[in-house]
């Protein structure tokens, strides 16, 4: 069965390379290519792909986003993510949001194919790095900041990572100071927002303040849990 690709990447002479790799590879058809994650959600709705092979850092609306709407909305799409670099601020968001696989950009055309056979199986394609560090990242993650060991489950779906972000909102903390404390990237602080946000159903900072508090997840000043 020959795979319908779309690729999406902003750089125009990285994306032509990549369309004129796949094209000689066997069992892929490229149908389209995206500069953002905004042409690329469009061209899914379009052409109905099978795969995309998504970069993260783009302008508009990132890799991860773009990840989220399409899973969300085209879910017979899959998304394999192919960036630059494994990094956690960028790693787990994508997967978070719905990638089944994860490739960086020095991989080869059988690993590529691989990556989108088996994301079309139902299995993750993860490159053996990506794979290392998912293992590192179960292994060694400590335990969430928030909240205090022992309490509830966290509420809403909220991952660990989204919690902590709303703690830190809670604080009064802005964007930038959010990444510099858990040395994250600005666009995935605001990844977390957006999630956060629609996981809870809050529309604002306010009402996520306040949210935090009502589910025990910050305090305000100058109280404590009881």
């Amino acid at each position: 069965m020959t795979a319908r690709v779309v690729v999406a990447d902003d750089q125009s002479v990285v994306r032509e390379g990549i369309v004129m790799l796949l094209g000689l590879l066997p069992g892929i058809e490229v149908v389209g290519s995206a500069r953002d994650g905004e042409e690329a959600v469009a061209l899914v709705a379009e052409v109905a792909p099978d795969v995309v092979l998504m970069d993260l850092r783009m302008p508009r609306c990132d890799g991860v986003e773009a990840t989220r709407r399409i899973r969300t909305e085209y879910p017979n799409t899959q998304v394999v993510v192919l960036t630059t670099f494994a990094e956690d601020d960028s790693l787990f968001p994508a997967l978070e949001a719905g990638a089944r696989g994860y490739l960086t950009k020095d991989a080869g055309g059988d690993e590529i194919v691989r990556a989108i056979q088996a994301v079309l199986s139902g299995e993750a394609g993860l490159s053996p790095a990506v794979q290392r560090r998912l293992l590192e990242r179960v292994t060694t993650a400590p335990a969430p900041a928030c909240p205090p060991a022992g309490e509830q489950q966290l509420p809403d779906g909220l991952t660990p990572r989204e919690a902590e972000v709303l703690v830190l909102i809670a604080e009064g903390l802005s964007n930038p100071e959010i990444a510099r404390k858990l040395h994250i990237s600005q666009a995935t602080v605001k990844s977390h927002i957006n999630n956060l946000f629609a996981k809870t159903g809050v529309r604002d900072r306010a009402q996520a303040v306040r949210y935090a508090y009502v589910r025990r997840l910050a305090r305000p000043p100058g109280t404590s849990f009881t």
